[in-house]
């Protein structure tokens, strides 16, 4: 395709918070945005989490007509559409792709109590690499599993299985495609070699689900189909217009940060906040957690994550924030703005306050019993320290993501791209920048995921060489932030004689809390 000045590309972000229809141009630039939020979630049941399938098409719909609203005229210069969305969130459909249950959330709590038996050779073989445990984690985890058995009803009349990039992806083409970097979630994909498991894998015995149950895969960049006739009249987008193959969206803000190797690191401040690079190898931070597909080709996105991450500043916001919210609200101010004032009365280390960020556990590291801990609280401790705590301590986590990287790719950070909600305060940059001891670097564009999809689509189109070329023109810094010294020796000291102590210390409490309450469950 040959590439002209006004070529304009449609990203689709479907997040947690909300879904974002973005026409990026070809030097990554936004040229028009609209956005439609979640407020809608359903919670049937205490740690459930649920939301109406057709209402994720519908806001979609309503995003991208927002955006023909006030720029129809932009339309003739669409090149391809791309599709990045939250991970983990499944929903089972039938034959003509219409919603059989609600789509279940990644934040999901459910689990499945009746396991699917797994062949002795293989048991034998996990018990002797000690991932017995992470296996039935696995299990209980695994969606399709609490369907078949406490909704048998929904799960005899499950024609496919989707990921909400899937559901998405068929509403703009009829067709049960995917792409092979969104498949991220308890799911039988061979991660190894990014493509459905084979037949001996132990997934097919671990779950129960059958191959018909899933969608036909295709390479991150290539063309998934085109946009229907419906699917124009429900969004606006024309019709056969190539529907192009993305990737998660910690995949693609990585991408769209501008890393490609190891030594660049890509944070992601979001609702979880990652840590992650794009590899040519398959590397495991973590024991026998895999490394999700990368936003490219046959790349994986080697990450660590901090399940609840940037949750927990949303969390302090409702719980402890009402006055910055309110004076944000009567003077125009962007709450950002204020609660960086706050964080700026609070010395580096917050006076001795230390925040473990395990609100939620983990598989292998945190532990299943693990919970969030605060400690060093003394009389001069205000919420401002706690604020501050909450945004040292996940850097620290990250961190000690981290050295779990370069521990497997045995080469060092030199930089870091920092994504997100949280990236756009000056203050949660400047003490990543010092708790890492790294340049920490903003993008030009806050945008980085739906810019990823965008740059999917480029290279797939033809409108770039390839990934080298689409990086270098699509993404750029706006601003760096250099470590302070000072600062970096202090954190250093707190984060090794303090922080990395905090979990094996807390773990045998966090077992006892577990075993008098029964929170978190457990078999």
């Amino acid at each position: 395709m040959n590439r002209q000045p006004d070529d304009l590309l449609l990203s689709i972000d479907c997040g947690t918070q909300s879904v974002r229809a973005i026409l990026f141009d070809l030097h990554g630039n936004v040229v028009a945005k609209s956005q439609v939020r979640f407020d809608d979630y359903q919670v049937p049941q205490p740690g459930w989490l649920e939301h109406d399938v057709d209402g994720f098409w519908q806001a979609t719909a309503q995003a991208c007509q927002g955006l023909w609203q006030t720029h129809s005229a932009l339309k003739p210069a669409l090149r391809g559409v791309s599709v990045t969305t939250q991970r983990g969130t499944i929903m089972p459909v039938d034959a003509n792709g219409q919603a059989l249950y609600p789509a279940i959330i990644w934040l999901d709590q459910r689990n499945a109590t009746r396991l699917p038996k797994i062949s002795a050779p293989w048991r034998a073989a996990f018990r002797a690499v000690g991932a017995s445990d992470t296996i039935r984690y696995f299990q209980r985890e695994a969606d399709a599993n609490w369907l078949a058995e406490f909704r048998p009803d929904v799960w005899q009349k499950t024609h496919k299985f989707l990921l909400l990039s899937g559901l998405l992806n068929h509403r703009l083409t009829g067709r049960f495609v995917d792409s092979i970097g969104s498949q991220v979630g308890y799911i039988p994909f061979d991660f190894k070699r990014q493509r459905w498991a084979a037949g001996w894998d132990w997934k097919w015995q671990a779950m129960a689900m059958e191959p018909r149950h899933l969608p036909e895969l295709y390479p991150v960049g290539s063309q998934l189909g085109q946009i229907t006739r419906q699917a124009a009249q429900a969004t606006g987008i024309p019709e056969g217009l190539p529907v192009m193959a993305a990737a998660a969206d910690k995949a693609c803000e990585v991408l769209g940060s501008g890393c490609l190797g190891p030594e660049m690191g890509g944070l992601s401040y979001g609702t979880t906040a990652t840590i992650n690079i794009n590899s040519s190898q398959y590397l495991e931070a973590l024991p026998l957690v895999p490394p999700y597909p990368a936003a490219l080709p046959h790349h994986f996105s080697c990450e660590v994550q901090i399940f609840r991450g940037y949750w927990m500043v949303r969390w302090f916001k409702e719980q402890f924030g009402h006055n910055e919210m309110l004076a944000a609200e009567q003077t125009g101010i962007l709450p950002e703005a204020l609660f960086d004032e706050m964080v700026a009365t609070v010395p580096p280390g917050s006076m001795g306050l230390m925040l473990q960020p395990y609100w939620s556990p983990g598989i292998r590291h945190p532990g299943p019993d693990a919970k969030g801990a605060i400690v060093g609280f003394g009389d001069i401790h205000t919420r401002a320290h706690l604020y501050r705590a909450i945004l040292e301590g996940l850097a620290y986590a990250l961190r000690d993501g981290r050295e779990r990287i370069e521990k497997k790719t045995r080469t060092p950070m030199k930089e870091l791209r920092v994504s997100g909600g949280g990236s756009q305060s000056d203050a949660a940059m400047q003490l990543t920048a010092d708790i890492f001891n790294l340049p920490a670097c903003r993008p030009h564009t806050y945008e980085t995921s739906g810019l990823g999809a965008a740059i999917d689509s480029a290279v797939g189109l033809g409108l770039y060489g390839d990934f080298d070329a689409a990086i270098r023109a699509m993404t750029r810094v706006e601003r760096v932030f250099e470590p302070i010294a000072a600062h970096a020796g202090l954190y250093d000291q707190l984060y090794n004689r303090v922080y990395k102590h905090m979990y094996e210390r807390l773990a045998p409490l966090y077992s006892e809390i577990q075993s008098i309450t029964g929170y978190p469950k457990r078999d």
